[in-house]
């Protein structure tokens, strides 16, 4: 097993890095800051306390939450909300929210310190809280992350599917849910060929959720792997000291799929985030 160091930064501001993938230690050393700028964000993924499905709740009351929330269709309404802050202003009335889409720190609807993102998933609606004083950010003790290694900086191939395919997978939260997959991510490792099923991003980048021979053990059950945009004649970089651990692994209030069907290495990838660091250490 290859060392693990500690990424313990616990201050900053949420970002969404979307630097392309470079091979030099020092890039990485750069994405890594920010990386754990973004985990520790006061509405990062460490903030997350609850995801509250509307369908569980018909009469609209959710925990320690105001308002009367309810699902209408194609948007959230929501009623009685006092103490609420609604796109910056006291809330009065009967709101409708459609789903958030950008940083939980800019959701419609605050509560004090909280942030109430409201969330779509197949037609179910949720809303998901953001508190900066929750205890799981409070205690973060930082992650197992491998140290920066040539090996696993690799320049890969996208190969586009005719038509893209959507994929029934289970999801952290114990529901299953589709998974749209645009093509496969291929690459070389030690002269062997490998493949990923993988998504498109908005930005136009990948996305690979995947698992390998350390998943469980050395590393987390699974992880997510980003990528740029791929050039057109389909070169990529495929950087796996940028693997990531995907939200859930975080809090256990994310949804997170799990990787799909082909997406599960038969190859040990000791590289990139690997766990929450552990009391003492491996």
């Amino acid at each position: 097993m290859s060392p693990v160091q500690h990424d313990t930064t616990k201050t900053g501001t949420a970002k969404t890095d979307t630097t392309p993938a470079g091979t030099a230690p020092a890039d990485w050393r750069q994405w890594r800051a920010a990386r754990a700028e973004a985990l520790t964000a006061p509405w990062g993924p460490l903030s997350v306390t609850g995801t509250y499905w509307l369908d569980d709740y018909p009469d609209g009351l959710l925990p320690d939450i105001p308002g009367r929330w309810r699902a209408a269709g194609d948007h959230v309404s929501l009623t009685r909300g006092t103490g609420l802050l609604v796109r910056g202003r006291p809330y009065a009335g009967e709101t409708p929210l459609a789903a958030d889409t950008g940083p939980a720190g800019r959701a419609q609807v605050a509560h004090r310190r909280r942030r109430l993102a409201v969330l779509e998933r197949e037609g179910a609606w949720a809303v998901r809280v953001h508190d900066p004083d929750a205890p799981a950010r409070r205690a973060f003790p930082g992650l197992e992350v491998s140290p920066w290694a040539a090996r696993w900086a690799i320049e890969g191939r996208f190969a586009p599917y005719e038509s893209e395919r959507t994929v029934r997978v289970p999801n952290a939260d114990g529901r299953a849910r589709g998974l749209v997959l645009r093509g496969e991510l291929r690459f070389y490792v030690d002269g062997l060929a490998y493949a990923l099923h993988a998504g498109v991003q908005p930005d136009g980048g990948l996305l690979a959720v995947f698992a390998d021979a350390t998943s469980g053990a050395g590393s987390h059950r699974f992880r997510f792997l980003f990528t740029p945009a791929p050039a057109p004649d389909g070169a990529v970089p495929v950087d796996f000291n940028r693997a990531v651990l995907p939200p859930c692994a975080l809090s256990p209030h994310f949804l997170c799929p799990f990787p799909p069907p082909g997406n599960t290495l038969a190859l040990a990838v000791a590289a990139g985030e690997r766990r929450l660091a552990r009391a003492g250490g491996e």
